[in-house]
């Protein structure tokens, strides 16, 4: 083998060395279709979270998913109250606990209306418009897949607001500043799982296909 012909070879082996990884990192890349989907699949509702705060700018980012879904004749009919309020939520696990025993009649130990977690974001639905609920779920939904995506847990707390619209607790909603043409329909608690939930199994008996 002549010089030539030697740098020739040299020069593939390493063209072809560095080629190789890129070609198996390229083929080990998830598609947006396998990412999206795996984010759906792997949402829990969470009940335990650690004592761990939420950078303000994630949580934004979160309410800006929120806001950003579909919506009836693009009216944004909700109304949001994020709580992350330390001394504000120690104050709604306080009245919710004692709305809980004289109520309810649940003599259960204290526990906390949002399950420890550091932000509770209130949702309410425009009153005057028949299809606000379905917004303010699309909202919802938003919500939780973008904290799931980023490492965030959350937990749809609808007994947390059937309390708050209740008489017990008109000085928390009074608090909320929810204006008369909404009212409260459900509550989302976000923070950083301190679980790890199991997958619930889901039926396909409520779902048919519709054919002539």
């Amino acid at each position: 083998m002549n010089k030539t012909s030697i740098i020739f070879t040299s020069l593939l082996c390493i063209i072809l060395a560095s080629c190789s990884p890129q070609e198996e990192k390229k083929t080990d890349m998830k598609s947006d279709q396998e990412i999206v989907t795996e984010n759906i699949m792997s949402r829990r509702s969470v009940r335990k979270y650690k004592n761990e705060s939420i950078d303000s700018n994630l949580m934004r980012e979160i309410l800006l998913c929120g806001i950003n879904a579909p919506n009836g004749q693009g009216r944004e009919s909700w109304e949001v109250r994020v709580v992350a309020d330390c001394k504000f939520m120690h104050e709604i696990d306080s009245i919710y606990n004692e709305y809980t025993v004289s109520v309810l009649k649940r003599n259960k130990p204290y526990r906390h209306a949002a399950y420890g977690a550091p932000v509770l974001v209130f949702v309410a639905y425009d009153t005057t418009y028949d299809m606000s609920q379905v917004d303010c779920g699309l909202l919802g939904g938003n919500m939780m897949l973008a904290a799931n995506s980023m490492g965030i847990g959350s937990c749809c707390l609808g007994g947390l607001c059937r309390f708050v619209n209740s008489e017990e607790g008109a000085g928390i909603l009074k608090r909320l500043n929810i204006p008369p043409t909404h009212r409260l329909l459900y509550a989302i608690a976000f923070g950083y799982p301190d679980e790890k939930p199991a997958a619930k199994k889901r039926s396909w008996d409520k779902i048919q296909f519709i054919r002539q």
